[in-house]
């Protein structure tokens, strides 16, 4: 999150820096009553103002609550017992509020760079990247002749045991960026887990994951454990048509 100096707006909006400092405090007032961020201060020759999303309590849980109610709509169950999420993840509304609960619970991390794997975790990546104002780097299957050299590795896919490979260019990432991997569905995290492998490639330090959903899988062995999940789809009873989504350890 960029750190604005206090002349910028005092040469911007043609007043005094006591006058911008007034209504700076009004702002982050608000910002605290509407509960949708603070501004952070620094003071010091070097020191300005930079905005940090936060939600409150009360509006997380009803975005998550209402997710939770959409995916229990037995029309979405698919064969082989997945959902379609296709029109949530295609909602502009639905993903900046998703994407502006994973940027409150990582903003003070210091994060460099967005990671998403293609392609429906895109959006989800865009969304938390726009509140963190960082780039957002996309992890392919296939390399692509617009990106130029690539890194790539050959993982295991959690659900297929298949040995797959993913992709990423060379000029992506400095060494050392700190990074989130934000990705829309996670069972037992063998693509995240291939994404950090991957990122280990280029000396990145992983910071945050965070999931969209988690399915609830009690015959596989999850290989990822510290990540973010807003909804936990604990079970999808095809024969029954009954989907039961609770909510995932981001109130934990």
């Amino acid at each position: 999150m960029e750190l604005i100096s206090l002349p910028f707006f005092s040469e911007k909006c043609g007043a005094a820096k006591s006058s911008i400092s007034e209504d700076l405090a009004i702002i982050n007032r608000v910002f605290h009553i509407e509960g949708i961020g603070q501004l952070e201060s620094n003071s010091g020759a070097s020191g300005g103002v930079r905005y940090m999303p936060r939600i409150g309590n009360e509006i997380s849980e009803s975005v998550v609550a209402t997710l939770c109610q959409q995916l229990e709509d037995p029309e979405r169950i698919l064969p082989g017992g997945y959902l379609f999420m296709s029109d949530i993840l295609g909602d502009p509304s639905t993903i900046r509020e998703i994407g502006r609960l994973f940027a409150s619970r990582f903003a003070t991390l210091n994060i460099d760079s967005i990671v998403t794997v293609a392609t429906k975790g895109i959006p989800l990546a865009y969304a938390t990247a726009s509140y963190l104002n960082v780039p957002v780097i996309i992890v392919r299957r296939d390399p692509k002749v617009t990106e130029g050299s690539t890194v790539s590795i050959n993982y295991v896919s959690g659900s297929s045991k298949k040995i797959q490979t993913m992709v990423l260019s060379k000029r992506s990432l400095r060494a050392g960026e700190n990074v989130c991997i934000i990705d829309d569905f996670m069972k037992a995290g063998g693509t995240i887990n291939g994404i950090k492998s991957l990122l280990k490639e280029f000396d990145a330090k992983v910071k945050a994951i965070g999931v969209l959903a988690e399915a609830e899988d009690e015959e596989e062995e999850r290989v990822v454990d510290d990540y973010t999940s807003l909804l936990q789809i604990k079970n999808v009873d095809s024969n029954n048509q009954q989907i039961e989504v609770i909510k995932g350890n981001y109130f934990q």
